[in-house]
């Protein structure tokens, strides 16, 4: 049994050399070697190199919750007013990728937004962004007007070299809301747009100078135009185009809609130094109206007014709008770390969304309420197209913004701002318009923009459209960052919306009634001004 026991421990061993004798002669494959993911400190704080590359990414995001209170009067069918309360949960993130070049840092950065809002007070659910394609309207009985979701390329660009191409913030833009959450006051703020641009330093004491072309589809507030509602034998024809309830355009005889022709033309002169930054942008911006299809001559000879029409002076035509603005940051660490004060002013023509006489719900369209249920409407288009010479005329506006931030410790800050603004359409736009659609609307109808009378006329004088306006905004907030990147918060403000002359119909209490009826002495309600307050309050964490 030993002997048995021993010849197969031997052969065990025989084999075992064996093996390791042909095993030595085989070449030995090296592990590939483990590269670990290492920190990038040329970019600041995040960066870290992709595996293999020279480029330095950094990934971040930020998740937030609002809620929002506005009080309300008003309730209508369509489903944008009634609401006291809105809710907004938004999720961003953003990559930040950048290489060191011969010429420089070559960048570039993307954000993605994606939000549900509800709720059609205060902007939680914004018209705007519908408007505009970024945001998607619920269908349901309960939802309809007041759920929206919402998704968005809010940046996607390339730096280089100094230039910057793709989706960005516009260059025309300073303070841009940078302290508010509702980014309630009237100042310039184009959340992004799609641009080429160039900047230059100017010497090495700060001042840098920036031409920018830019996306005119986001900075048109439209053209003005309403559609006569033709009946009878010697009813005028239809000239302009309106938009039905459901917001699908109908074209008649002149297409006020907007085409992309030219860029919008940017350029900014700006200095930075240790004790801030100070701005000075222009803009140019072309406005146009298409070709006229059939015979217009009706309106001209019911008017007197045939020779415009004539020889083809009611074709396609355009005119150039124009804003300036001026702004200065001014860091006062002397009165606490942190601390920062912002002035900006802005004035243009024909161009409303360059000075920030808007709303955060009442772009892109040529009538929308700054107040949820408010008693009247301003109108706020870039400009009107007269009927009677097929003309464009520019409306002019200005606006003025205020900002402090304070830090009552590192934890606690607070943010005090306020803004004023005045619009005003050309002189003798609302006559033309009435001379041509006079006795056509109805007052007391929160959808109808029609005129509601002759020039002259009471119901004329009572009309809401195309009325000089003015705005007015004032609010405050404080927030609480108990650890870093975290905040808690709620914000507060004011805002009016007023008629710079005259009285108007209040929209919603009194009923339907026709020119024909104010005009015979009807009671009317009447109002100069509209007002009213928003408390919205947030959470949000920065990764």
């Amino acid at each position: 049994m030993k002997l048995l026991k021993s010849s197969l421990l031997g052969t065990a061993a025989g084999f075992a050399a064996v093996a390791g004798a042909q095993a030595a002669d085989l070449p030995v494959k090296k592990a590939v070697p483990i590269e670990y993911v290492r920190v990038c400190s040329a970019y600041g704080a995040g960066f870290f190199y992709i595996p293999g590359t020279d480029t330095c990414i950094r990934l971040s995001g930020r998740a937030r919750l609002e809620i929002g209170y506005q009080p309300t009067s008003a309730r209508s069918s369509n489903g944008s007013q009634g609401d006291t309360t809105g809710y907004r949960g938004l999720a961003r993130i953003n990559v930040d990728a950048r290489t060191q070049t011969a010429y420089g840092t070559l960048r570039a950065f993307t954000r993605l937004e994606f939000a549900s809002r509800t709720g059609a007070t205060g902007g939680l659910r914004s018209g705007t962004q519908e408007r505009i394609g970024n945001a998607y309207s619920a269908t349901g009985q309960d939802q309809f007007g007041r759920v929206q979701q919402f998704v968005n390329t809010d940046k996607a660009f390339i730096q280089f070299a100094g230039l910057t191409a793709g989706r960005a913030s516009s260059f025309f833009d300073f303070y841009a809301h940078d302290f508010e959450f509702a980014g309630a006051t009237a100042g310039s703020d184009l959340q992004s747009t799609n641009l080429l641009a160039y900047t230059t330093k100017l010497g090495a004491d700060g001042f840098s100078a920036t031409v920018s072309l830019e996306d005119p589809s986001f900075r048109r507030n439209t053209i003005f135009s309403q559609e006569y509602v033709s009946g009878g034998a010697t009813a005028l024809s239809r000239v302009l185009i309106s938009t039905s309830a459901l917001g699908v355009p109908t074209f008649s005889t002149v297409d006020a809609v907007q085409r992309n022709r030219m860029p919008d033309f940017v350029g900014v002169l700006r200095y930075d130094a240790a004790w801030g930054s100070a701005q000075l942008s222009a803009a140019v911006k072309e406005l146009n109206t298409s070709n006229v299809i059939g015979s217009p001559l009706t309106v001209g000879i019911n008017n007197g007014f045939a020779a415009n029409f004539a020889g083809g002076n009611a074709g396609a035509s355009s005119e150039y709008g124009w804003a300036v603005q001026g702004g200065v940051k001014v860091n006062l660490p002397f009165i606490a770390p942190g601390d920062t004060l912002y002035l900006q002013g802005a004035y243009g023509e024909g161009a409303t969304l360059y000075t920030g006489y808007s709303s955060y719900n009442g772009s892109f369209t040529s009538r929308a309420s700054t107040i949820n249920g408010a008693a009247f409407d301003p109108f706020m288009s870039d400009a009107t197209l007269n009927p009677l010479t097929g003309k464009i005329e520019l409306s002019t506006s200005f606006t003025a913004v205020a900002s402090f931030l304070h830090y009552w410790s590192p934890e606690w800050r607070s943010a005090v701002f306020g803004s004023y603004g005045e619009m005003s359409f050309a002189r003798g736009a609302r006559e033309a318009n009435a001379l041509a659609y006079a006795g056509s609307g109805v007052a007391g109808n929160a959808n109808s923009a029609l005129f509601v009378g002759a020039p002259g006329s009471r119901s004329f004088a009572l009309s809401p459209t195309l009325r000089d306006t003015y705005q007015f905004v004032a609010g405050a907030s404080l927030i609480w960052s108990p650890v870093k990147d975290l905040d808690i918060g709620v914000e507060g403000f004011y805002t009016k919306v007023g008629l710079q002359q005259g009285r108007v119909v209040d929209q919603f209490n009194n009923g339907v009634l026709t020119a024909a009826q104010i005009n015979n002495g009807a009671a009317v309600r009447t109002v100069t001004a509209a007002d009213t307050y928003q408390v919205r309050m947030r959470v949000q964490r920065d990764f």
